[in-house]
């Protein structure tokens, strides 16, 4: 469990990758499209969405010519048992979550 937890942790410790997860709260977006807002190229995006996948975070799929991403929130169930360890942590609720991560993204 401790391998999964800091593989979670650390694909969420970027603000680059966080912001990626924003955005799939939505709805499903290919990879151009979760590209299309950072001034980085498509090859580093592909990077965050290769540990986003490695951590569980999202899933990747061909739909024809085209990669789509997906959001798999439960795979933060582990750090949320986690953190609820310590007492001072309530569940995650995704609707929380969403609001947050807007909240930090400024949107």
């Amino acid at each position: 469990m401790t391998d999964t937890l800091d593989t979670v942790f650390a694909a969420l410790a970027d603000p680059t990758r966080r912001a990626i997860l924003s955005m799939l709260l939505e709805d499903d977006m290919a990879v151009t499209d979760v590209a299309e807002p950072f001034d980085i190229s498509l090859a580093a995006i592909s990077k965050h969405l290769t540990i986003l996948t490695r951590a569980g975070l999202i899933s990747q799929d061909k739909r024809g010519r085209v990669k789509w991403c997906k959001l798999e929130p439960d795979a933060l169930r582990a750090a949320s048992v986690w953190m609820q360890g310590f007492g001072q942590f309530d569940p995650v609720d995704l609707d929380d979550f969403e609001k947050f991560l807007k909240a930090e993204l400024g949107d």
